[in-house]
């Protein structure tokens, strides 16, 4: 899959941000293949919360910021069905809430990169089919795939020990 990134204030410089997107989607890659595949095309926006509120107002008809937003233009079936030749698609856009972000990294004592990598593999997921909302079991299993991704990178299980 290939990312088209586009960072805004006030996502801070001294972070490269694509990379972080990038080494994401690259762990991601490892344990749901499906996002492997080369035609795919997701865009990754890193804006402000009034973005993203903006975004979820006119959307999803929710009147707030949210950290992360999905918009999937391919549906699961479709994407599991993609051949891996052909012309590009579009499997989607995410879009990060920077303040609300680093406020959730803070009250988690994470570091902002760590959860804006755990963002990154969240939405990437819900472009590619997988929501949490279903049911506890679709839960369960975003949340071990967002796990096992969040490991490859070195970053600890952001929902806590399951025994």
């Amino acid at each position: 899959m290939d990312l088209e990134i586009d960072i805004e204030a006030p996502w801070p410089g001294d972070t490269d941000w694509a990379d972080l997107a990038e080494r994401a989607l690259e762990a991601l890659e490892q344990v749901a293949p499906e996002i492997g595949n080369g035609r795919l095309i997701a865009s990754v926006l890193f804006t402000s919360d009034e973005e993203v509120h903006t975004l979820n107002r006119e959307w999803r008809a929710k009147d707030k910021p949210t950290n992360v937003l999905s918009f999937p233009m391919l549906e699961r079936e479709d994407l599991l069905e993609l051949a891996s030749e052909g012309p590009p698609e579009m499997l989607g856009d995410i879009a990060l809430a920077h303040e609300t972000c680093a406020r959730e990294a803070a009250e988690k004592g994470v570091s902002v990169q760590d959860h804006a990598s755990h963002l990154v593999v969240h939405g990437l997921l819900h472009l590619a089919g997988h929501d949490h909302e279903i049911s506890d079991a679709d839960a369960d299993a975003m949340e071990a795939l967002e796990t096992k991704a969040l490991a490859i990178l070195g970053i600890a299980d952001p929902y806590g020990d399951r025994s």
